[in-house]
């Protein structure tokens, strides 16, 4: 895990985020980097992310989209606020 002082490269951050949500069986996985529509952003400084996680998951079935969204962030809990600044969250049901 990357500690809370260094710049994490976005390969190294998505095949983290990649591992943790793997428990999560997905389809599909899409990690994208927005950090670039954030430059100058405060929360920018430091190489933190910004990123979107679109995850497809029969896991969700029957889960409203706050449950799904909890389930993704207790995996990564400890990589925010540093590497990642932002979180947004698609989550589906195949």
């Amino acid at each position: 895990m990357p500690d809370n002082k260094s710049p994490v490269h976005f390969d190294e951050l998505a095949e983290i985020i990649r591992g943790r949500l793997s428990e999560l069986d997905p389809v599909t996985l899409d990690i994208i980097d927005d950090s670039h529509l954030h430059a100058g952003h405060a929360g920018a400084h430091g190489g933190a992310s910004h990123l979107t996680v679109r995850i497809v998951t029969s896991r969700f079935h029957g889960l409203s989209p706050v449950v799904r969204h909890r389930l993704v962030y207790d995996r990564l809990q400890d990589l925010i606020p540093h590497p990642i600044h932002a979180l947004a969250l698609d989550t589906k049901i195949p």
